[in-house]
């Protein structure tokens, strides 16, 4: 019988220590996410002079293919559309911190970054993003999804 008390102290005397040791260490945080795109660019960066939309890509995702179609699509005299693929411009991925692609960014000539699209884009979000950045007021911010998250091709106005 004492040896089974004994027995049953050093359980209990185990379990409290595994116990002590086991809230001391904590868990480990999960890694997050950072995905945050840039407010600012500077023009000199880019080609044009006016309006610019910005597609950071990579030459081996189909998504960003899409995205750069959609985007070529807004060309003109006003609008600059440059293509920065990750394997031909990494200085400019990295001077940017883009960590995802595609990421399309809509700036003013003074590379105030308007509106920013991180995942892939409809052409109706596209178009209604480039026209409003150049015009305030002209679409109804329903119509251009405007939620604050910048992921999973989602909007973020920062004008």
């Amino acid at each position: 019988m004492e040896r089974l008390l004994v027995a049953l102290a050093v359980v209990a005397v185990a379990a409290i220590v595994a116990e002590i040791v086991r809230r001391r260490r904590g868990t480990d945080v999960p890694t997050q996410a950072r995905h945050q795109l840039p407010n600012q660019l500077d023009r000199a960066d880019f080609d044009g002079s006016g309006w610019l939309v910005a597609v950071f890509t990579s030459t081996t995702c189909s998504t960003c293919a899409d995205v750069v179609h959609k985007a070529e699509v807004v060309a003109s005299d006003e609008v600059t559309v440059q293509i920065v693929a990750f394997q031909d411009r990494r200085d400019l991925h990295e001077r940017y911190d883009i960590d995802a692609v595609p990421s399309l960014l809509i700036a003013d000539g003074e590379g105030v970054v308007h509106r920013a699209f991180l995942g892939p884009v409809t052409a109706t979000d596209l178009w209604a993003a480039v026209a409003e950045a150049r015009e305030p007021g002209c679409i109804d911010d329903v119509e251009l999804n405007g939620k604050d998250d910048t992921a999973g091709g989602e909007t973020r106005s920062t004008g």
